[in-house]
């Protein structure tokens, strides 16, 4: 298997590479980056927000996994277009000229999301329509997956839930940023109910990739560990074991929220998209619970390969 892989010095990147390496496959990485991050056997230099040259890639390849992404809960709305829809765009372009190999698209379970809590989504969950997405990230993955599904070959859409793990530098990294400051807030109501959510190590996510790559499975996938646990105690547990002992701060949403807004709006007129110290989407993830039913990836993909008290094990040696 020789495997073309975008966004391979990324966080789930440079996983994708360990795993798709101890296969037996060869890896031809594409960034942006002048020198590789992760050690692919071939690796291109592209800005795909550019369309992919016809010469770019050395040789053939079997698949086409399109990883790279800006995943981030802020930033200008043309950037997103740019590193989402338009890579998108480019890399499903190149590849449909180069014989039409299998392409997987890494989107996010994010395309799903509404400021309300949901339990049990599946695949066949309803998504909102562009103008209902939650913020401007989600409403371009759900672009680009449109894109991958007018692709001439066989195509597949993974969403992972929430990745974190080694070297993350969106999710846990803003979480301990609040917790350094000493309070932890705390978005859910005293009485309950509890904010409950499903996460994915980030070596359980890249492992799905390769296996969907490996078994030729089509259509969409929700990737998650399949352990949904209470966000809080959960939380308040990593961060302990890290070293960080904030308090917790019950405050209520929708005050955090309003303020969010205010500071998404500062931010947009007047500090150059500089990213707020919570965004909505942030007060969302926080106080709104997201479950899925994974049945279809246990099923066809199998299961998780490293359970959520091992990727936290790992979270907190690595720190140290």
């Amino acid at each position: 298997m020789r495997l073309l892989l975008t966004g391979s010095n990324g966080f789930l990147g440079t996983r994708i590479v360990a795993d798709a390496h101890a296969r037996g496959w060869e890896v031809v990485g594409v960034g942006r980056a002048a020198s590789p991050g992760s050690p692919v056997d071939t690796y291109v230099r592209h800005d795909l927000t550019r369309p992919v040259p016809a010469d770019a890639v050395p040789g053939t390849v079997d698949a086409v996994v399109h990883c790279a992404a800006l995943a981030s809960p802020w930033a200008p709305p043309q950037e997103f277009v740019a590193a989402n829809v338009d890579a998108t765009r480019h890399v499903a372009r190149w590849a449909a000229d180069h014989g039409a190999p299998p392409l997987v698209l890494v989107s996010s379970s994010s395309v799903l999301y509404r400021d309300e809590d949901q339990l049990g989504l599946t695949e066949d969950s309803p998504v909102p329509p562009d103008h209902e997405q939650i913020n401007v990230y989600s409403r371009t993955k759900r672009i680009s997956e449109r894109v991958v599904a007018q692709y001439p070959g066989a195509w597949s859409v993974l969403r992972p839930r929430a990745v974190f793990g080694v070297g993350d530098t969106v999710l846990l990294p803003r979480i301990l940023r609040l917790a350094e400051r000493g309070a932890l807030p705390v978005l859910e109501p005293r009485d309950g109910p509890r904010v409950r959510v499903d996460l994915t190590d980030v070596h359980t996510a890249a492992h799905y990739v390769t296996e969907a790559v490996e078994r030729g499975v089509t259509g969409t996938y929700h990737l998650t560990n399949a352990e949904p646990v209470d966000l809080y105690p959960f939380l308040l547990d990593v961060l302990q074991r890290l070293g960080a002992h904030p308090r917790t701060v019950h405050v209520p949403a929708a005050a955090v929220r309003a303020a969010a807004r205010a500071g998404e709006v500062a931010s947009a007129t007047l500090l150059g998209w500089r990213e707020p110290p919570l965004t909505r989407f942030g007060v969302s993830v926080l106080s709104r619970s997201k479950t899925f039913d994974v049945s279809r990836t246990l099923r066809d993909l199998g299961a998780p390969a490293v359970s959520l008290d091992e990727s936290v094990d790992r979270l907190v040696r690595a720190h140290g």
